[in-house]
């Protein structure tokens, strides 16, 4: 047929097409996710009627070029969900999922002030772990949903790589003449530290409706130091802390764990079949060596 122009590829054509798809793919599959993620969310608005927001810290693939970033939590976090929580009507109930080692200090204070100000109900989930900090945004809750194998961490605070609680025992430990000047800065930095923290604690606490007495047995408990600052407290611990905690998890909290995925290794570390078993798992044989 004529003026019609036969159109040819090449090697070098098709390697361009392949180079433009292989490079839009990640964008289109994060788009995916995130898509996801929000009809989750959607979802578990809508069964509760309430704000869910997520605080969710994993390493992350970026977009194109797959650098796995760790996080904490941060100002730009508490930016974030300061104003999720004023585009939120008062009495709506908060629902915040959290699953984070902790972070920076100013941040935590700033939303844990902002849950524990609200009119509405605040329940957070924490299907994993929420230590540190995370914890601290736990005690703002006016109900904390855990997995029956999650955990909590103390708060005490740390100077540098250090407890604070530990500065404070070399110095009642040594004779003044015998500690440098930096060691006693900071174990005035300490003292302070602790005594902050143990009133923050109280008034979160105490603001939710807990007696002063057994607020302040919570803050010696979390605050002081008396474990390692990665202690695990159980749900047990956490119940027998006094907190109003709870193991009644919504399946859309696991499903939304499961839209944060870690980023892809060469070998997995950990594999099982994505299914719920019954009593027995499928295929098992018993004694009379039928499959049932």
């Amino acid at each position: 047929m004529k003026g019609v122009i036969p159109v040819t590829f090449g090697l070098f054509d098709l390697f361009w097409i392949f180079l433009l798809i292989s490079s839009l793919s990640p964008v289109w599959r994060q788009r995916q996710l995130e898509a996801h993620r929000l009809r989750t969310i959607r979802r578990l608005e809508a069964r509760r009627h309430s704000r869910v927001i997520t605080l969710i810290h994993r390493q992350e693939q970026v977009a194109l070029l797959g650098i796995p970033l760790a996080r904490y939590i941060d100002i730009h976090d508490s930016e974030q969900i300061l104003r999720a929580i004023k585009l939120t009507p008062p009495e709506m109930p908060i629902d915040l999922i959290l699953h984070t080692p902790g972070g920076l200090v100013l941040a935590t204070e700033q939303i844990a002030h902002a849950l524990v100000n609200r009119e509405g109900k605040v329940t957070v989930f924490i299907p994993h772990y929420a230590m540190s900090g995370g914890t601290l945004l736990a005690l703002a809750a006016d109900e904390v949903v855990m997995d029956p194998n999650a955990v909590l961490g103390p708060v005490d605070p740390q100077i540098g790589s250090f407890a604070a609680a530990d500065i404070l025992k070399v110095v009642e430990m040594k004779p003044p003449s015998e500690i440098d000047d930096q060691t006693l800065i900071m174990a005035q930095t300490a003292r302070k530290a602790l005594a902050q923290v143990r009133d923050l604690i109280i008034r979160l606490t105490t603001a939710n409706g807990m007696p002063l007495d057994k607020a302040e047995r919570l803050a010696d408990a979390l605050g002081s130091g008396r474990w390692t600052h990665d202690y695990p407290i159980t749900y047990e611990q956490a119940k027998e802390l006094g907190l109003p905690v709870s193991d009644d998890m919504p399946p859309e909290v696991y499903e939304l764990m499961d839209l944060f995925p870690q980023p892809a290794q060469r070998r997995p570390t950990v594999q099982y079949i994505p299914m719920p078993y019954g009593d027995r798992p499928p295929g098992h044989r018993p004694r009379d060596g039928r499959p049932r």
